[in-house]
């Protein structure tokens, strides 16, 4: 069963092609970093006018890799939200055209059941159940995943997730946007200890975080500085950040495993790409005879594979009904505020 993955959720167009016995067969990302970077963030209309630029071409450089035709297909998978509206509307018009077309289902999939998904691309690949920690620009939050579909939130950001910390950080330094890899490469330069930032939440007995304050107290350490430009201080105050960030995420994680009995962590989102935390968390799990498992290196950011993965689960688990239901439908919804639970049962309300 050969399943196109597309994704339009905010600012990488992704699409993919997966098989479900051959695997990934093919996929292509178009990001739009260098397009925002002069806004300092994502541009939603601009996001949009993009994403119409790019899905069609991508769709067709995706199939051509392949070597396959877009008749080849048996069903599109799209991300429905959450996300920018305008950006998943482009998404959603482009599957459904094509998929109106080819007589094949269209399944609507929940961006992050993408991610949570996103690691068993990986070799090897984790089992059920594990512990998720999903960890990017908008949030980090620490998921149980007993099987596909059965979700369990365990603990969340009550403010700031790591990866807006992270480009706050960026811009407090004189970075640009986006600010993760920035204060990694600027971290790497840095002192352990020369500057020492608070751990929010880091005692607390339940795996809820907070990312604010850390971020407030880098600007008190750039206001108060002799110089801020200096590179030993931006460097050091990089690291003091994310030793302060990689502290919480583990400390947490240790807390999930413990608390869960699960051996298994799951690590998704385009934080998961930062190596520090990458190392911290490895070192972590190792210590508790866990293991933790992550997408390949190039579908850490969003990707058409993981839509693909997760659209492929719900397709096995439809029955002919539910599967005929989605041919040649000419309506279709974008769902910016769609929240997990609601994706895991279909026949809760829905915020669009």
């Amino acid at each position: 069963m050969k399943v196109l993955g597309i994704e339009s959720s905010c600012d990488e167009t992704g699409v993919a092609l997966i098989d479900s016995e051959k695997g990934l067969l093919a996929h292509a990302i178009h990001t739009q970093i260098d397009m925002h970077r002069a806004y300092g963030g994502v541009v939603p209309e601009l996001a949009s006018r993009d994403h119409i630029r790019r899905a069609i071409a991508l769709t067709d450089q995706v199939m051509h890799e392949a070597g396959l035709a877009r008749g080849d297909l048996d069903a599109i998978a799209v991300t429905e939200g959450p996300g920018l509206a305008g950006a998943l509307l482009v998404g959603s018009s482009v599957a459904h055209a094509i998929g109106y077309a080819l007589g094949i289902p269209v399944i609507g999939v929940h961006h992050l059941e993408g991610h949570l998904l996103s690691a068993r691309l990986a070799d090897p690949k984790p089992e059920f159940p594990f512990i998720a920690l999903l960890i990017s620009g908008g949030h980090t939050q620490f998921m149980r995943v007993e099987s596909f579909g059965k979700y369990e939130l365990l603990g969340e950001t009550l403010d700031d997730a790591a990866g807006e910390a992270f480009d706050k950080t960026a811009q407090l330094l004189g970075e640009c946007y986006p600010g993760g890899p920035a204060v990694s490469r600027l971290a790497d330069e840095g002192t352990p200890g020369a500057i020492v930032l608070p751990r929010p939440m880091l005692h607390a007995p339940n795996l809820d975080m907070s990312f604010s304050g850390l971020k407030t107290a880098v600007l008190t350490e750039v206001k108060k500085a002799a110089d801020p430009a200096d590179p030993v201080f931006r460097c050091n105050l990089a690291r003091g950040f994310v030793d302060a960030v990689v502290d919480v995420l583990t400390a947490k994680a240790a807390k999930a495993i413990k608390q869960t009995g699960i051996k298994r962590l799951v690590v998704a989102g385009g934080v998961s790409a930062n190596k520090q935390i990458r190392a911290g968390l490895i070192k972590t799990c190792a210590k508790r005879g866990a293991r933790a498992y992550f997408p390949p290196m190039n579908l850490c950011t969003d990707n058409g594979a993981m839509i693909a993965v997760a659209g492929l689960a719900r397709l096995e688990r439809m029955s002919k009904g539910e599967l005929e239901s989605l041919l040649g439908r000419l309506s279709f919804a974008a769902k910016p505020r769609w929240t997990l639970s609601e994706a895991a049962n279909p026949d809760a309300p829905q915020l669009r």
